[in-house]
């Protein structure tokens, strides 16, 4: 986008309003990306009729294109701080990012009825396209988020707000989509084109609320002699901010927290034999996420960002060893340690957030460079690989385990499949705590949540 004459100053909305558009954008948001999460393997194997060799496939289309999607990130976000218009550099990508996501949303549940090769080329140019645009709507929220709130703070409380309503929308769209796909396909039974109306309508829905931040979010404006820095520069200061990468890479180690939401509902079909058992899972996991997400502001008062980071990676790495231990026959007992690894993970997504966000500030006092939408790119990235590894390690499991629609599903398989959503994510948990520990902003011992 080229530079544009500045215009008067638009009314700046009270920091309620902004605090209420930016929840509410993120909860429209995060209806969209748990659709596509968390069902989009179930639609493929249970309603496009993806075989076991095709899910092989699907996942190696999943992780290639979050890879070259998280890769892109860093380029959306450099672009973003380059840019200068009447609205500022972030808002105008939320403005015309909304409707190309609700259209390629639609369009991943609306596989044609073909070959099985034809199903794989369209579902994978769609979902490369999708990961695209959505790192357009997604950098710049969360650096609307960085830019508006600009007290440490009054900031956690609102990453606190985005998690916490994320995780409702979470809950919504886990125990709702399949219900709604069942109303409207029209037969007894839910079918495929229950789900694409279904999709289409939560589409719609999502990205309508996800522009209230274009319209009630102001950033914080870029003074008038403030240079246009160039892509080498932008990335320089990205890659000399040592808080901020060490937050990244102990991000991405702990990838293994999102086994469950990207293979939770076919871990149900196969535990349990029953994918309505997912609304329970989902219900227990989101559950833990609210409630952290609430809490997390209160223990930021109390303890550094660090802390918690290091300790909700230690607690959730016990909880899976022995929810390994204890196994899956029981569902309720399954349910609680579901629940407690939603706290962990609820406390972790507010405190990645906010030390990114602090990184940021850090490095603007100490270089007189801020760049929100590069170092906001990089949380996107991070959570992009992170699910990439999630269902890339999934799949294989599953691939592993032979397990496709109308298969014998055998104790093997379960022990498999079991394994996948316990050992993994402790072991990945245990690992993601080590660069937390040497977490520092400017030079000296962490002060600043």
């Amino acid at each position: 986008m080229t530079a544009t004459p500045p215009r008067p100053l638009e009314r700046v909305p009270s920091a309620r309003t902004q605090g209420v558009a930016i929840v509410t954008a993120a909860f429209g948001q995060n209806l969209i990306l748990t659709t596509v999460t968390t069902f989009i393997l179930v639609y493929l194997i249970q309603y496009a009729h993806i075989s076991t060799d095709g899910i092989a496939v699907v996942t190696a289309i999943i992780t290639v294109a979050k890879i070259v999607d998280a890769v892109t990130d860093p380029i959306v976000g450099s672009i973003i701080d380059r840019t200068r218009t009447r609205w500022g550099k972030l808002r105008p990508y939320v403005l015309f990012s909304a409707a190309p996501v609700a259209i390629l949303t639609a369009l991943l549940f609306s596989v044609p009825d073909t070959t099985e090769t034809l199903k794989l080329v369209f579902f994978g140019v769609c979902y490369l396209l999708w990961g695209i645009a959505y790192s357009a709507c997604d950098v710049p929220l969360w650096g609307l988020i960085g830019s508006a709130f600009g007290e440490s703070a009054a900031r956690a409380g609102v990453v606190s707000r985005v998690r916490a309503f994320g995780a409702i929308s979470l809950g919504l769209a886990t125990l709702g989509m399949p219900l709604f796909a069942f109303a409207l396909s029209s037969a007894p039974a839910t079918n495929a084109q229950g789900w694409s109306r279904a999709v289409l309508i939560a589409a719609v829905a999502g990205m309508s609320l996800y522009l209230l931040a274009f319209f009630f979010v102001r950033e914080k404006p870029i003074a008038e002699d403030h240079a246009r820095l160039g892509f080498r520069q932008l990335f320089g200061t990205l890659f000399a901010n040592k808080p901020l990468l060490l937050v990244l890479l102990g991000s991405i180690l702990g990838f293994g927290r999102y086994i469950v939401q990207a293979g939770g509902a076919v871990f149900v079909v196969i535990a349990y034999r029953n994918e309505a058992y997912f609304t329970y899972i989902g219900a227990a996991i989101i559950a833990g996420l609210v409630i952290a997400s609430f809490l997390t502001p209160v223990l930021l008062r109390r303890s550094s960002g660090r802390t918690l980071a290091v300790a909700s990676s230690l607690i959730a790495t016990v909880i899976y060893l022995v929810m390994f231990l204890v196994g899956f026959q029981s569902l309720p007992i399954v349910m609680v340690f579901i629940f407690l690894t939603g706290l962990t993970l609820g406390v972790f997504g507010v405190v990645q957030a906010t030390m990114i966000a602090d990184a940021v500030d850090d490095v603007e006092r100490r270089t007189g460079v801020r760049n929100d939408g590069i170092s906001f790119a990089t949380l996107t990235f991070v959570s992009k690989l992170m699910t990439a590894a999630a269902v890339l390690v999934f799949g294989l499991f599953i691939v592993a385990a032979g397990y496709h629609e109308g298969v014998h599903i055998t104790a093997a398989m379960q022990q498999t499949v079991w394994l996948s959503i316990t050992i993994v994510p402790a072991i990945s948990c245990l690992v993601s705590a080590v660069p937390f520990v040497f977490y520092r902003l400017g030079g000296h011992p962490e002060t600043l949540r």
